[in-house]
């Protein structure tokens, strides 16, 4: 062996360092590459492929009930920034935040002040450290922008209400007098949608709830406010929004809505061209694709997620693995023809839904994992809700699908919330997280894989599904990722709990195994042509 030169020296340190890193420096209890589950040892070189686009892995974070830093029992901004590297740890590159403006409930979503933060979350100085430590890691940061109503008890509102108070009956308002009566829709006669404005004869437009009144988006002094609010917020530093209740900006009037969502892409994009923005579509794949027209960058693809959506039918069997793969074809090519340039954002629960561990009641963790990789596998920028890389629970009332992160057993460990107010006793089906991180083949373990391997691939994000016919069937779902300028990847997915084994060589006589992502230690084996997919396992293939 030749005598090493200074250089060589100092690049084998380098070298050590960079291994030692990897296998350490993740904060939490990483596992060993000679464990029994092939993908730990198999995917372990993978790097992501890092790219400052719109393409990311995002963690939505529902701040009551994430991480408590000051023991109110109440989760806090400080302790969202206290968990960033658990949170960069298993590669989520994006963070959305539930709305953190001041409002009287547990949600947020009745926003009395949009330029605040609310002080049971901490103050505007906590969130600016927040977004600095988030961009110093690479991580973006959604704010979560509720524009469809205010509380009752926002400024505007009440400006209005004290002003309709004291009209004379038989007079009609004068915008000089109150502009802030044309911030909202109100009316003398009882409309549907519409809630009676106590101590008067008017009436005002609350389609979700008496206490939070609808706006008039129609409105030019209503937008010049948001055009307002959005510049604020840019130039503090946040880096997108995600907008609330898209589809109820205009009631009934779908080109309404496309409409103000193309006032509010314009604005954002005005002021800072990289501004990403997500909507909230809970509709139909015609309705979110009437939507696109506007140039929003993404809608939330609803069709594949909840517990009637596309994955849990094909998990539950109601639907054939192939159906999978047809419909993300299927998805594309309809939300592509209205907007050439967008990015789908996948995601399978949120805090809206019933969680993923409550879906399959028999399941011990295969099913409840190999849905999320369904989801997580999808092109576009996908979404991951809090707690579920752990299996969390909850469902029916509102509270119990945000209830506290299960980072211990120890309802009193550092960190523990109490949870929204009369949020009932959820019990957890799968270990806290402090018991996962040991365990190869727990949910954690699982997500941080599948997060590892769609980062490194970039055509998995980016690319364009071409269903591979001759190898899909009702239990493999099998297709190929095109992204121009990146490698093309075969995935294929045995979604059943039988083993499976295709011949690939219709497909390509060169292929290798490139990333392999288990639910058991039963090992997936590629040999001549031939894939052997073990029970709920995932292959990744290159050229």
């Amino acid at each position: 062996m030749k005598n090493l030169t200074r250089r060589d020296f100092l690049g084998l340190c380098a070298l050590l360092s960079a291994i030692e890193c990897a296998m350490g420096c993740t904060g939490s209890k990483g596992a060993s590459s000679s464990s029994a589950v092939q993908m730990i040892s198999f995917n372990k070189d993978l790097e992501p492929v890092i790219r400052d686009d719109f393409f990311r892995t995002t963690y939505e974070i529902f701040p009551y009930s994430f991480c408590d830093s000051n023991g109110d029992g109440i989760g806090d901004l400080n302790g969202i920034r206290s968990k960033l590297d658990y949170i960069a740890g298993m590669g989520f590159d994006q963070l959305w935040l539930t709305p953190v403006h001041p409002s009287s409930t547990y949600h947020k979503y009745d926003v009395d002040d949009y330029y605040a933060i609310d002080p049971t979350f901490g103050t505007m100085e906590d969130y600016e450290a927040l977004l600095a430590e988030c961009h110093e890691r690479g991580i973006r940061v959604l704010l979560d922008l509720v524009l469809n109503h205010t509380s009752d008890t926002h400024p505007w509102f009440v400006s209005a209400v004290e002003y309709l108070k004291g009209l004379p009956a038989d007079k009609d308002p004068v915008r000089e007098e109150c502009p802030y009566v044309w911030y909202y829709t109100f009316s003398r006669e009882q409309l549907d949608g519409f809630v009676p404005l106590e101590g008067t004869l008017w009436y005002y437009e609350a389609r979700f709830w008496s206490e939070m009144p609808d706006l008039n988006l129609g409105n030019d002094e209503t937008r010049g406010e948001i055009r307002s609010i959005v510049h604020y917020w840019l130039d503090k530093g946040v880096d997108g929004f995600r907008l609330d209740a898209v589809t109820s900006y205009m009631t009934g009037n779908a080109e309404g809505n496309a409409e103000f969502l193309r006032f509010v892409t314009d604005t954002c994009k005005s002021i800072k061209p990289d501004c990403y923005l997500v909507g909230e579509a809970w509709t139909d794949r015609p309705s979110i694709a009437g939507l696109y027209t506007s140039g929003i960058d993404s809608l939330f693809n609803f069709p594949f997620a909840d517990s009637g959506g596309i994955i849990r039918n094909v998990m539950n069997g109601s639907y054939a693995a192939s159906d999978y793969v047809k419909a993300m074809q299927s998805a594309d090519a309809t939300y592509r023809e209205a907007n050439p340039g967008y990015v789908d954002a996948p995601f399978y629960t949120n805090h809206d839904t019933a969680r993923n561990a409550g879906f399959f009641a028999l399941d011990k963790g295969p099913v409840t994992k190999m849905a999320y990789g369904l989801s997580l596998l999808m092109p576009g920028n996908s979404f991951v809700y809090y707690g579920e890389e752990i299996g969390m629970k909850g469902s029916g009332k509102d509270e119990n699908k945000r209830a506290p992160m299960y980072w211990s057993s120890d309802p009193h460990a550092e960190g523990m919330c109490a949870g929204p107010p009369d949020m009932e006793d959820v019990q957890m089906k799968f270990p806290a997280l402090e018991e996962q991180l040991s365990d190869d083949l727990s949910l954690y373990r699982w997500f941080t894989e599948v997060i590892r391997v769609r980062r490194a691939f970039p055509s998995i994000a980016r690319g364009t599904t071409e269903p591979v016919d001759a190898v899909s069937d009702g239990s493999v779902a099998a297709f190929i990722r095109h992204h121009d300028g990146d490698d093309d990847v075969l995935v294929v997915m045995n979604l059943r709990e039988e083993t499976a084994a295709k011949d690939l060589s219709a497909v390509s006589s060169d292929l290798k195994l490139s990333a392999v992502l288990n639910t058991s230690e039963e090992g997936i084996a590629f040999e001549g042509g031939t894939l052997s997919l073990p029970p709920y396992s995932i292959a990744v293939l290159t050229q």
